[in-house]
């Protein structure tokens, strides 16, 4: 970095500047690149067993110091060295440099701790550094305190003169989520050793008033191996409305326990730099008043702070807000770290440095990589250093911005009408609102479709920081009766946007915006599988009390010496399945997928329902046995995922896999979805999945699934593609059958089909509903009228039958699987297994 460039960035760090708004610019000749809602992540690129190979050991073990106050210094494990690490080529920090690079810090300056905030999939830690003065334990609890009243407690924190004045202003630092995309990481160094190194008064007394912590690499997995994904091949800054993945619970951990004021969330690559806020759509369940006034001040300063590092690749920063069409880069959805973030309270930032150094990485010569890493890094930490300064100079004001945000949650106040000019730019474009439901209940007993997927709901509310209380006896709200041990989410809580962006069916945004970056529909009341009652407005006189797990659900209500019914709602009633067929028991299957367990099996019936929380009741009916299934699956990760934790036998295949000699001797049934192409088989490969396809089952979903039963000449069924950017939560009518029976009336679409035609024999399992099926998200028709909603409008989402060869077929064009997100449709997928698979 020029000496010019780091003057610069001292004076940012030292004293913030406001800079005045430009007047709204012109949108930008290029605008950044647009992932395709059903792209090559989804049917293209099949997911393998081991593509990032094994990891070494670690030399050593974390060992921790006292971490009562600050600083808590933990002697990290060190990595063998790894000359295969991308990161090398760039001149940047391989991972194994990272833990004695920090032991140094710690040794050298008392203002920075190391904690480890998780592992990564294949075991690597990963590094929370905190940067601020000394504290005795004795101050530690008092600022845990203050942040505690912040959140439960605003109307007193508001008046509490010795927390404005005392408490340590958290900023939170998120680096290098997207593997190849490396150089926050690299920024955060520079940043972390200037500030646990510099003696000068101004440093000194910065981390007196602020606390800053980095995650220094959110994805150390993908960082060594050079891709974009976790070693899952997850794309985690998708994952946080989720949380399927260990790298964003351990993300989540930091943003709930630090509760940051502001923070950065550091990517790359988009051509000048790209700094937010967002374009519209904006989360209708935030506070915006709240958010984009200082978010949009500080990202100013971040701008000038780019310019001025002086390099020509950075003179136009682009501010999507200002500079963008609405939908191009969105704050909709609640699965980024940044707009989750602000779920948690803070004013927060996708920050999009500007050099390309992952797409060219194997073509550009090593000293040109090098060069714009060095820009990248370079920007990086001005952006770092930017934020630093402005909330040290306006922590009086985002302290209480903070409390606000938590005061008007408990207090239940309506969100507030933002004038147009509220800041520059600022127009009807960007009001997005939502009313809040007074609470929300979970009801148990005989009205919830399912305990297990109800306790489910409510334990990952918990660990999102959202408060359930349960009831101690039975109640009435809004003219319904609930029985004792129904959960309560009543929405005068400090979170309640969280709350809601996860339990509101959300919005059909096709005509506010002409595309979305991403997904545009969500819902957990919808899709996770539980039953759940609106209360839009009434008095909450329930006695109940606040919880921090569900009950346990799990049980065999069956008398002793009958036979054992598990009923195929959910997915872990599938895992309880296949957990049985595991163990050797003998199982059964009625025409309506119900598994039948033998009475002689109680004891073992017993032990699976604690384990996963289903409920065995008492069987009666005809069925027919069910034996444990082997599945070949060319599928996405998200899907092998799900399968394999419904305990599933999977073997990933691909045409590549198929075409070396793949043999089906061993396998029930082939599911399609992604990697697998029937006309680029070998003449041999052809054969021997001709021979399987005459006893084995089929399932596919999406395009090439669709192409793969239309080339193989499998269920006389034509698939009609939707709009492909189509995403959202949709209504749907079951028609019975293998599938439709027992499945949810919400289902999910991402790049939606359908079909037509019919052939004899083939039924549709599913239809998406009449008139506009779109509940939620972002559905619109191609610009010639074709793929959208009235198209797909009463049309088979979903459809079975026998082939020409003799094995039975599903075909979803529906996203049953997508993302480990859309949980309540997974026992459907299990239901389609087991019957298709004979």
């Amino acid at each position: 970095m020029s000496r010019s460039a780091r003057t610069a960035f001292l004076a940012l760090l030292l004293a913030f500047t406001t800079v005045a708004a430009p007047a709204q610019a012109a949108p930008p000749d290029h605008l950044p690149p647009h992932e395709p809602a059903n792209g090559p992540d989804r049917n293209e690129i099949p997911a393998t067993d081991t593509p990032f190979g094994a990891l070494v050991a670690a030399s050593g073990e974390n060992q921790p110091g006292d971490h009562a106050g600050y600083p808590r210094k933990t002697r990290l494990r060190t990595y063998p060295e790894n000359p295969a690490d991308k990161s090398i080529k760039l001149g940047l920090a391989p991972y194994h440099s990272l833990a004695p690079k920090l032991n140094a810090l710690q040794a050298k300056s008392n203002r920075v701790s190391v904690e480890i905030a998780g592992q990564s999939g294949l075991g690597r830690d990963l590094y929370l550094v905190t940067l601020t003065a000394p504290e005795s334990p004795a101050e530690t609890r008092l600022q845990d305190r203050w942040r505690a009243e912040i959140e439960n407690d605003p109307v007193r924190a508001a008046r509490d003169p010795f927390l404005k004045f005392g408490y340590k202003t958290p900023v939170w630092i998120n680096n290098n989520i997207h593997g190849n995309e490396w150089e926050g990481t690299d920024g955060a160094l520079r940043v972390i050793e200037r500030l646990a190194t510099s003696n000068d008064t101004t440093t000194r007394e910065l981390l007196r008033r602020n606390r800053f912590y980095f995650n220094v690499t959110a994805n150390p997995d993908g960082r060594v191996a050079g891709v974009r994904q976790n070693a899952s091949g997850f794309d985690l800054n998708r994952d946080f409305a989720t949380g399927s993945q260990p790298e964003a619970r351990a993300m989540r951990r930091i943003v709930e326990t630090t509760q940051p004021l502001m923070m950065l969330d550091e990517h790359g690559y988009v051509t000048n730099t790209l700094i937010e806020p967002t374009t519209p759509p904006h989360g209708q369940n935030y506070d915006f008043d709240l958010y984009i006034k200082h978010s949009y001040a500080n990202g100013l300063g971040m701008e000038q702070a780019v310019k001025a590092l002086g390099h020509p690749e950075t003179a136009k920063p682009e501010i999507p807000f200002r500079d963008y069409p609405e939908g191009v880069w969105d704050g909709w959805a609640p699965i980024y770290t940044a707009q989750y973030s602000m779920y948690h309270g803070a004013i927060s930032y996708t920050i999009e440095i500007p050099m390309d150094v992952n797409s060219e990485y194997e073509t550009t010569p090593a000293a040109e990589l090098q060069r714009r890493a060095r820009i990248n890094t370079d920007v990086v930490e001005a952006t770092i250093g930017t934020t630093i300064g402005y909330v040290d100079q306006h922590r009086g004001e985002l302290i209480s911005n903070q409390i606000e945000i938590f005061r008007r949650g408990t207090a239940g106040e309506p969100q507030r009408e933002i004038p147009d000019g509220f800041v520059p730019g600022f127009g009807p474009e960007d009001r997005y609102r939502t009313e809040f439901p007074r609470a929300y209940v979970i009801p148990a007993g005989a009205d919830q479709r399912s305990a297990t997927a109800a306790a489910r709901l409510v334990d990952h509310l918990l660990v999102n920081d959202v408060r359930v209380k349960q009831a101690d006896r039975p109640f009435t709200l809004a003219g319904r009766r609930y029985p004792a041990g129904s959960y309560l989410v009543d929405m005068h809580q400090p979170k309640r946007g969280l709350a809601n962006v996860m339990l509101e069916a959300g919005s059909d945004i096709s005509a506010k915006v002409p595309v979305m970056y991403d997904i545009s529909g969500w819902s957990h009341r919808l899709l996770w599988g539980a039953s759940v009652d609106i209360v839009k407005d009434s008095g909450l006189d329930v006695r109940a009390h606040e919880i921090n797990a569900a009950s346990p659900t799990g049980g065999v209500g069956a008398a002793p010496g009958r036979d054992l019914a598990l009923k195929l709602n959910d997915s872990k009633e599938a895992s309880a399945a296949n957990d049985l067929l595991n163990r050797g028991i003998p199982l059964k299957r009625t025409a309506d997928g119900t598994i039948v367990v033998p009475a002689s099996a109680r004891p073992a019936a017993a032990e699976v329902a604690d384990r996963y929380g289903v409920r065995f009741t008492e069987a009666d009916g005809t069925a027919t046995p069910l034996t444990r299934k082997t599945l070949a699956a060319a599928v996405g990760p998200d899907e092998l995922k799900v399968l394999r934790d419904m305990g599933f036998d999977v073997r990933p295949v691909s045409t590549a896999v198929l075409n070396a000699g793949f043999d089906f001797s061993r396998v029930d049934l082939l599911f399609v979805s992604s990697g697998l192409r029937y006309d680029q088989l070998t003449p041999a490969a052809k054969d021997s999945l001709k021979a399987f396809l005459a006893r084995g089952g089929v399932i596919t979903r999406g395009a090439t699934g669709a192409k793969f039963n239309t080339d193989a000449g499998l269920l006389a069924a034509r698939p009609v593609a939707g709009w492909e950017d189509g995403n959202g939560v949709v209504s749907v009518v079951n028609g019975g059958g293998p599938v439709g029976t027992g499945a949810l009336t919400t289902s999910f679409v991402y790049g939606p089909f359908w079909f037509t035609d019919l052939g004899p024999g083939v039924n549709a399992d599913q239809r998406y509903a009449d008139g506009k099926p779109l509940v939620a998200g972002h559905w619109r028709p191609r610009d010639n009228g074709s793929g959208g909603q009235p198209q797909a409008a009463g049309q088979a989402a979903v459809v079975s039958g026998t082939s020409a060869l003799g094995g039975k077929v599903v075909l979803f064009g529906t996203e049953p699987m997508f993302r480990d997100h859309t949980k309540g449709l997974y026992a459907q997928v299990a239901r389609a297994i087991f019957w298709a698979a004979g």
